[in-house]
């Protein structure tokens, strides 16, 4: 194995990975990944006991367990550019021996599980709804720096969903990646299911007009109305796809579930969104404690 160099992995002086500033031990089996470091506390609130707490810009991170079960929960900050570091930097804490600098022979895997806020894209998908990702379509390009191959059947998909959408050209190439089965079979009851698609930004790659002319002024309805067999999409946001294409390039189990504070369609948002996110925490640690 070859020793990789201090630029491209940045250990600091009490021996942990640069952005989160975590420890391989200061980690869980579960992961789960937040964008607002504010709701971190409102994730660890629940936990029977806290073990490590610890903040770096943005990520906050607090480890500790519920009955018997070690779980994390980490704020990634918004967006696939952050994700990009939080998946690698979650990786490295697994499977690169901090010593020697080197892979580990035997690479580990561990859960990585998104609870966020999301936008729908159906109407029958109303606000206040949950929603737990089968696959993340990115639109983000993110994926695309990255040696990553698709299936015939997503190569198919992605192909449609282009020419459906008219997403190309000047914009990057979409690519799309499932759910871990192990969990999504968990988020069935409860949740709504489809796919999600990750947007570079907020405004415009979402769709949104405010003092700017955007170039794809139809993208929400050719997005609504798309279809592939029985997949639709369901929802978007900024970080599922990201995660879900660096997992499975990984080899760690990843979802997202999201609580829907937007309609897009009915053009409505939530009333009251913080208790839609806490219904959604609460309703994941159950599942967790239960079953993952």
């Amino acid at each position: 194995m070859s020793r990789i160099a201090e630029s491209e992995l940045i250990i600091n002086d009490r021996g942990a990975v640069y952005h989160l500033d975590l420890r391989p031990e200061e980690i869980a089996g579960t992961v789960i990944t937040v964008g607002d470091p504010d709701r971190v506390k409102e994730v660890s609130k629940y936990f029977d006991a806290i073990e490590v707490k610890r903040q770096h810009r943005e990520f906050i991170t607090h480890t500790g367990r519920i009955g018997s079960k070690r779980i994390t929960v980490l704020s990634s900050g918004i967006g696939p550019d952050n994700i990009d570091i939080v998946m690698n930097e979650l990786d490295a804490l697994v499977n690169i021996d901090f010593d020697t600098r080197e892979i580990k022979k035997q690479l580990g895997s561990i859960n990585i599980v998104r609870i966020g806020t999301s936008g729908s894209l159906q109407a029958d998908i109303p606000v206040d709804s949950f929603v737990a990702s089968t696959h993340g379509l990115g639109i983000d390009n993110l994926l695309n720096f990255y040696r990553y191959e698709q299936n015939e059947e997503d190569n198919e998909l992605i192909q449609s969903f282009v020419t459906h959408t008219q997403l190309h050209g000047q914009m990057s190439h979409p690519y799309i990646t499932g759910a871990a089965p192990s969990l999504l079979k968990n988020f069935v009851t409860g949740f709504h299911q489809g796919i999600t698609v990750t947007c570079p930004g907020f405004y415009g790659p979402q769709g949104r007009i405010l003092r700017l002319g955007i170039r794809n002024p139809e993208l929400i309805k050719r997005l609504t109305d798309f279809r592939f067999g029985q997949h639709r999409i369901t929802n978007f946001e900024m970080e599922t796809s990201a995660i879900y294409g660096l997992g499975r390039l990984l080899g760690h189990n990843c979802l997202a579930v999201n609580a829907i504070v937007a309609n897009r369609i009915k053009k409505e948002f939530s009333k009251d969104g913080k208790a839609a996110v806490e219904n959604l925490i609460r309703k994941f640690l159950e599942i967790f404690a239960a079953h993952i």
